[in-house]
């Protein structure tokens, strides 16, 4: 008489169970989250600022559209880096304002790129109204959340992207390159300041590594 011998254990992966749940599949809003609290997404945004500043204070015997072409990329640029970072506030009512501030930065980004519009009060007129309207978005930001980290440096960089933004609207400038010098100027003091609020979220982070604090507000 033979025996029957036991069945070879599969090879394959063991189908889920009936009833089981599915397999997590990563929510783009939690994806675009986690990048949005990374302090490193921060120093890319800073980056972003500082290079178009540089960029300008270098060649400053640049044509205007040379100029304007810088200015939009940095502007569309600086949008996306905006909307990321929104969905690093937890709370949905903080949102609103980086929503809002990021639609401005594309919108201003796309005007600086038109034809039209390559004239200098033109372009002063459009970065003027971005620096201030988002230094005033920021700043409200930043006072509204309580437990955002190191505040004072969010506060500074929203007072000087505010400042910015008046004296670009309040000196008219004579001269393309006049104008490449005082945005060329601006831009690398705008990034310093947002490369500051990058390593102070780091230093939070650093403190709370389980959950990690909000994300904290841009100062562009």
């Amino acid at each position: 008489m033979t025996m029957s011998r036991d069945p070879a254990p599969p090879t394959g992966p063991e189908p889920p169970a009936a009833g089981a749940a599915p397999l997590p599949v990563s929510d783009p809003a939690d994806v675009l989250a986690r990048l949005g609290r990374s302090w490193t997404w921060i120093l890319c945004s800073a980056v972003a600022t500082l290079v178009p500043g540089v960029l300008v204070l270098v060649w400053p015997e640049e044509t205007l559209h040379v100029l304007a072409v810088i200015i939009g990329l940095y502007l569309l640029v600086t949008g996306a880096f905006r909307f990321v970072a929104v969905f690093g506030r937890e709370e949905h009512g903080e949102r609103i304002p980086g929503l809002l501030l990021a639609v401005l930065y594309v919108l201003a980004g796309v005007l600086s790129l038109r034809n039209p519009l390559q004239t200098i009060a033109a372009l002063s007129l459009v970065v003027g109204v971005v620096w201030l309207v988002s230094g005033i978005l920021t700043l409200y930001t930043a006072i509204a959340a309580k437990d955002l980290p190191h505040r004072g440096v969010v506060l500074g960089g929203a007072v000087l992207a505010i400042v910015a933004g008046i004296v670009v609207l309040a000196l008219p400038t004579e001269s393309a390159r006049a104008l490449t010098r005082l945005l060329g100027l601006w831009l690398v003091l705008l990034g310093l300041a947002e490369a500051a609020v990058a390593f102070a979220w780091r230093a939070a982070l650093r403190k709370t590594p389980t959950t990690g604090p909000q994300a904290p507000a841009g100062t562009v």
